[in-house]
């Protein structure tokens, strides 16, 4: 049994969790220093506020957990994928529940998407924050999975090469 073990990227994790936690200090300042003078200015800069602390929050934490973490990002053998690279990673992705393999851009970040035979598998293994992440990549790309290489000490070209010559290598005919 081939097995490919992709770790996080401690450098690129640090990075990123501490422009979270400057973010978090960012929305933290906007809470607490307004004044009453402008009402629907103040609401709207607390409410931008509150959305920073919660988002970069979560993924602040999301960070530090990785960076003290050391398991790999991804493991790829001749059962599947086990994807634990980003906070809507739902584990084990099954070669044979994988139609198809496909790369795309946003906003010129690049990302792999992965089509499954059924999208509603996924939505059992996930609790209810991942849940949300997978519906929303759902209903935009019509998958709920999508691997990026930005916490990955890998770059994205040699990701995308590994997956889907291990992908072709596995996959199960006609299904």
């Amino acid at each position: 049994m081939d097995k490919i073990e992709i770790p996080f990227s401690k450098i690129k994790l640090t990075i990123g969790t501490v422009f979270s936690f400057l973010f978090v200090i960012g929305g933290l300042f906007m809470l607490i220093s307004l004044n009453d003078r402008f009402l629907i200015y103040n609401l709207i800069i607390k409410l931008f506020g509150v959305l920073s602390v919660l988002f970069f929050g979560t993924t602040f934490g999301y960070g530090l957990i990785r960076l003290f973490d050391n398991k790999p990002g991804l493991i790829i053998n001749d059962t599947g994928i086990f994807d634990n690279s980003n906070m809507s990673s739902i584990g084990l992705i099954e070669w044979k529940d994988i139609k198809d393999l496909e790369t795309k851009n946003y906003k010129s970040t690049p990302f792999l998407l992965i089509y499954l035979h059924d999208n509603d598998c996924c939505f059992e293994k996930a609790n209810l924050l991942k849940r949300i992440l997978l519906r929303l990549n759902n209903k935009k790309y019509k998958t709920p999975i999508s691997i990026i290489s930005i916490t990955l000490d890998c770059s994205f070209n040699d990701l995308t090469m590994i997956i889907k010559e291990s992908f072709n290598k596995y996959k199960m005919p006609n299904r």
